[in-house]
Parts: C-alpha cells; structure tokens; sequence
C-alpha cells in the first residue's frame, strides 16, 4: 500500500494520534518541571530521593484509576515507574 492509497479515515486518525502524542510529550515535560521543584525542596530540606510508600501508593492509585478508561492497569504502571524512576534519578543529582 502506498501513501496515496491510505484511506483519508486512516490519515484523519493517525493526524488525531500525532497531536495526542505531542500532548503526552508536554503534560510529561510539566510532570518534570514539578517533579525538579520537588526534588529542590527534598535536597533543601536533605530528605530522601525515593519515597517508597507514596510511589507504591501512587503506582496502586493509578492502577485502578487505568481501569476506569479500561486500559491495562499493568501496561499504566509500568510506564508510571519508569518515569518515577527517571525522577528519583533526577532528585539524586540535587544532592
């Protein structure tokens, strides 16, 4: 199949999936310009990079909240973790 013979549905769809993307992108870059404020006040007030019961407590919250939307509750928490995971990094250069 050919670019020219793509249905004009398909091409509509796939533009709509191109803004949301870019939409992921900007909501995840304002997650991470909280998430270094954040990481500025645990190293002000020297406390630790990782929280572990409020990240597993918000990993369980997204969880169930995934289901709401029907999406895999799995596929929502690993996708949190590695960005959770990408910010304790981040939290630990403060230091």
């Amino acid at each position: 199949m050919t670019i020219s013979e793509i249905p004009e549905e398909l091409k509509i769809k796939r533009q709509q999936l191109d803004q949301v993307d870019l939409q992921i992108v900007d909501l995840l870059a304002k997650r991470f310009e909280i998430t270094q404020q954040v990481g500025e006040v645990k190293a002000a007030y020297s406390l630790e990079a990782l929280d572990g019961k409020r990240e597993t407590e918000k990993l369980s919250s997204l969880r169930d909240y995934s289901k709401k939307f029907g999406l895999s509750g799995s596929l929502v928490e690993s996708l949190f973790a590695l960005i959770m995971e990408e910010v304790v990094a981040n939290h630990k250069k403060l230091r």
